[in-house]
C-alpha cells in the first residue's frame, strides 16, 4: 500500500449519521405502518382527528420508510463505499453535511406537510412544490460527492457497486425532476406541468423506475 493511502482517513462521520438516522425513520416508518394497518381493524383509532386520518398518515408511511429509511441507507453505504473502493476521502466534508441535514429536514417537512394535507397528491411524489426544490439540490450536492470522489480516485478502476449507485444517482435525479415539475398557486399549492394522461404517465414514469432504481439499483449497489 502506499504511503499517501496508508495514511488517508475517511470520512466516517456522515457515514455514522446517516446509519443512525437509517435506523429512526425505519423504526418511525413503520411504526406510522402498524398504526394505519390497524386503523382499518379498529377505525377508532383515527382519534377523529383530520391529520391522523389514514388518508394522510398512509403517503406520511410511505415516504418515511422510501426515503427516510431506505434513503438514509443509501446515502450511507454509498459514502462508505465509495470511499473505500476508491481509496480516497469524500471530495467535500461540507457538501456531504449538507446533504445529511438536507435529507433529514426533507423527511421533517414531510411530517409537518402531510398530515396537514398539503400534497401534491402524486404516488410516492406527494411533497409540495418547495420541498421538491429542496430534494433536487440535495440530490444534485449528492451527485457532486459521489461523482466527484470518484473523480479523485486512487484506483484505476472503477469497483462495480460505484456503477450500481451512480446509475441510481443520475437515474433518480432525472425522474424526480421531470416527474415533479410543477407550476406554483402558493406556498404549498401547485399544479402539476403535465395534465390527463401525460400527466398520469408522468407519475407512473416516476414510480415504477423509483422502485426500480431506488429501491432496486441503490440496493444492488
Amino acid at each position: 500500500m502506499s504511503t499517501v493511502n496508508a495514511n488517508l482517513t475517511y470520512n466516517y462521520k456522515v457515514v455514522r449519521q446517516f446509519a443512525i438516522m437509517t435506523l429512526v425513520w425505519g423504526i418511525v416508518g413503520m411504526g406510522m405502518g402498524v398504526l394505519i394497518a390497524s386503523q382499518l381493524v379498529w377505525p377508532s383509532m383515527n382519534l377523529d382527528f383530520s391529520w391522523t386520518h389514514f388518508g394522510r398518515l398512509r403517503p406520511l408511511h410511505t415516504n418515511l420508510v422510501i426515503f427516510g429509511f431506505g434513503g438514509s441507507a443509501l446515502f450511507a453505504t454509498s459514502y462508505y463505499v465509495v470511499q473505500r473502493t476508491c481509496q480516497a476521502r469524500l471530495i467535500s466534508d461540507g457538501l456531504a453535511a449538507f446533504t445529511f441535514w438536507g435529507w433529514q429536514a426533507v423527511m421533517v417537512a414531510a411530517i409537518i406537510t402531510l398530515p396537514m394535507g398539503l400534497t401534491s397528491s402524486k404516488e410516492y411524489a406527494e411533497l409540495e412544490w418547495p420541498i421538491d426544490i429542496l430534494i433536487a439540490i440535495v440530490w444534485v450536492s449528492y451527485a457532486l460527492v459521489f461523482f466527484g470522489t470518484i473523480m479523485r480516485r486512487a484506483t484505476a478502476h472503477i469497483y462495480v457497486a460505484n456503477w450500481f449507485y451512480g446509475g441510481f444517482i443520475l437515474t433518480v435525479a432525472i425522474l424526480h425532476i421531470g416527474n415533479n415539475l410543477a407550476l406554483p398557486a402558493g406556498a404549498f399549492k401547485s399544479y402539476s406541468a403535465y395534465a390527463g394522461v401525460t400527466d398520469a404517465m408522468m407519475q407512473w414514469w416516476w414510480g415504477h423506475n423509483a422502485v426500480g432504481f431506488f429501491l432496486t439499483a441503490g440496493f444492488l449497489g
